[in-house]
């Protein structure tokens, strides 16, 4: 059985508002019901432990998906979610794979976190995917530092400056997103519209833009884990 482990975000403050922020609710339940369904085991974190805050716009009715609605009746997910492992508590070496929803936390803490950032440089020398949407991706933000150049010459999706200034909130963050991993080096693809699913793989790293992404991203994560080992041919002596 594979085992996934994702990473949500602790912080739940906005800037210049009384707004709150969070793990977007869709963005972590999505992909959780694509790996269960999938038959892999899951593993919630986060940097505080516990259970992480949930932006308040992604439980209104508009935003509300479909695992939403299943999340609310299985009481064994509320219950991983109510008691997520600590960040620095987990490894690697004990994942196939880490997915990083988003919200809008992650560009608070994932972003300068460590041990998070330690963590998605150990999966990808590893040889294990990394994958992340939304805001998720910020969390590449932290590998970036560890490792300058991490992120040059990616291609890569996230939450696009458009699609910042359309929600509202452009002024309620410390940086756009879209542009910080460009100043990184990273190249951001995002879709022609905003709010539309978009996708990408860069070798072991894949992407979403936005909560559209999710379930699409955490497909994508599990068609790579699911590719056949390339086996080298034996060199006849």
């Amino acid at each position: 059985m594979k085992k996934i482990l994702m990473a949500l975000t602790s912080h739940s403050e906005m800037e210049n508002t009384e707004g709150k922020t969070g793990v977007w609710l869709g963005e972590f339940t999505d992909p959780y019901y694509e790996f269960i369904d999938a038959g892999y085991q899951v593993t919630l974190s986060s940097p505080k432990g516990g259970r992480p805050p949930v932006d308040p716009m992604s439980e209104l009715t508009e935003n509300i998906t479909g695992a939403n609605r299943r999340f609310q009746d299985d009481e064994v997910a509320k219950a991983a979610f109510s008691h997520t492992t600590v960040l620095n508590q987990v490894n690697a070496i004990d994942f196939d794979a880490v997915f990083y929803p988003g919200g809008h936390g992650p560009i608070w803490d994932l972003a300068v976190d460590n041990n998070s950032g330690i963590l998605i440089l150990d999966f990808l020398d590893a040889g294990k995917p990394v994958a992340a949407v939304c805001h998720g991706p910020a969390a590449l933000i932290s590998a970036s530092r560890l490792r300058p150049g991490f992120l040059t010459g990616k291609t890569i999706s996230a939450f696009s400056n458009a699609e910042e200034t359309l929600v509202g909130r452009s002024g309620n963050v410390p940086y756009l997103l879209q542009t910080r991993l460009e100043e990184l080096g990273a190249e951001v693809k995002t879709a022609l519209i905003p709010f539309l699913s978009h996708v990408e793989r860069d070798g072991l790293l894949i992407t979403g833009q936005n909560p559209l992404s999710a379930g699409p991203t955490a497909k994508a994560l599990i068609a790579l884990l699911e590719e056949p080992e390339k086996i080298t041919p034996a060199v006849e002596a």
